[in-house]
């Protein structure tokens, strides 16, 4: 009887213990199961559910700039029935009118403000480029994604739901977008003076003054204090270079295309090396690991690019390492066109910064913060120092006009005398 009831206590103790257990199983696994419930629709709202996208060109690199002028032969293709939504024309019931707080606008109401995509700007490997004037009369430029472009939908899909979400004064902004008669566009505000880059080297007749380059250093660090600082999650932008800064009618600079960009907390996988030749890390290239301090080296070659206007492709590098080799080195690089008409104490000072931001070993770069902050200590003593040199000059003219009204005096007691 004994050995019985010791039985069934030892069963009613296994019973209980495999139901815990099973319990306790079952509660982890809904937890696991809401935990990645939740990934995925953060996951979902990152991305285009209702888009049709292809999968052709997803690690291929990007250079959405165009080179203003260039021909441009490429036209949208007309064959399939606009169904998405428009902000200036009839939006369908069924599908939203934008995405991340970025308006979609139908290939009708593009056509229309391109006038039938005739209003050329330029070309890049994203596609061609488009002037564009909206109902509003705002001037807007369109991106058209070729259908041979390097750069893919995932980019496309990036770019607009990162700019959805970003916004500062030195970042470019995105308008609207389309996805519609299997075209994609990009819809951006118009930035008349072009890209950095075509400036530099294609714009002979017009060239940039040296306080337009550091201001233009200066709005470029910015904005990627505001990527790297400010947004959350911070943003690594992955494709700086001098194609990639836009400018607008004050030649104040925004950083734009960011299809290759990702943000730091999803970045945990690495993939195929992206970027640009002339612009890249070589840690990353030896690593595969992207970090903010690789785009402190992009931003490093352009710094020197503002400084030289030699192209990163052209052995930049090489001269700057060599140029370093002394403190006046960068004298010998100097842009012609700012030969005695800057101040060259600035250019080395900037050259100090561009060659820490170049270091070959990342922890001993400096964060953006810190570059923005040594760009901006120089640009106000630059401005300090203006305004001075400005006073000084209205007092030598209040000084010599005085001079010329006593003599016109003195003229005039003289002739009064011999009268």
């Amino acid at each position: 009887m004994t050995q019985k009831l010791d039985l069934i206590v030892l069963g009613v103790s296994v019973g209980v213990a495999l139901g815990i257990l099973i319990a306790t199983l079952v509660f982890l696994g809904l937890r696991w199961y809401k935990k990645h419930a939740r990934l995925r629709r953060c996951a979902n709202e990152r991305s285009f559910g209702s888009l049709p996208i292809r999968m052709n060109g997803i690690d291929a690199n990007t250079d959405l700039s165009a080179v203003i002028g260039s021909p441009v032969t490429h036209k949208p293709d007309h064959t399939q029935r606009s169904t998405q939504p428009s902000r200036w024309g009839y939006q369908s019931k069924d599908r939203p009118a934008s995405f991340s707080g970025v308006i979609r606008y139908s290939y009708k109401d593009i056509q229309k403000a391109t006038q039938n995509f005739t209003t050329t700007l330029g070309e890049g490997s994203f596609g061609p480029v488009y002037k564009a004037v909206v109902p509003t009369g705002e001037i807007v430029a369109v991106k058209v994604l070729a259908s041979n472009s390097r750069q893919g939908e995932k980019e496309f899909q990036t770019e607009v739901s990162l700019l959805g979400r970003l916004h500062h004064r030195n970042l470019v902004n995105l308008v609207g977008y389309s996805v519609d008669k299997g075209q994609h566009m990009l819809i951006y505000e118009f930035m008349c003076n072009g890209s950095l880059a075509n400036l530099l080297y294609n714009q002979k007749e017009q060239s940039l003054s040296w306080e337009e380059r550091l201001q233009i250093a200066m709005d470029i660090a910015h904005g990627i204090e505001y990527l790297h600082e400010g947004a959350v999650p911070s943003v690594i932008h992955r494709d700086l270079k001098s194609a990639n800064i836009l400018l607008d009618q004050s030649m104040r600079a925004k950083v734009a295309d960011f299809g290759l960009s990702k943000e730091e907390v999803f970045d945990d996988q690495n993939s195929s090396l992206k970027g640009t030749y002339g612009y890249i890390d070589p840690v990353y290239i030896s690593t595969n690991q992207f970090t903010k301090k690789s785009d402190i080296y992009s931003l490093g070659v352009i710094i020197f690019e503002l400084i030289t206007a030699i192209h990163p492709q052209q052995n930049l590098i090489e001269y700057v390492n060599l140029a370093g080799m002394s403190s006046d080195g960068i004298d010998e690089i100097l842009d012609k066109e700012l030969l005695g008409q800057c101040n060259i104490e600035e250019v080395r000072e900037l050259a100090r910064i561009g060659h820490k931001c170049l270091h070959k070993f990342q922890r001993k770069r400096p964060s953006i913060v810190e570059v923005s902050q040594a760009v901006v200590k120089m640009k106000h003593r630059q401005l300090a120092r203006n305004n001075t040199m400005s006073f000084a000059s209205q007092d030598i003219s209040l000084v010599v006009s005085k001079i010329e009204d006593q003599q016109v005096e003195l003229s005039e007691l003289t002739s009064r005398e011999f009268k």
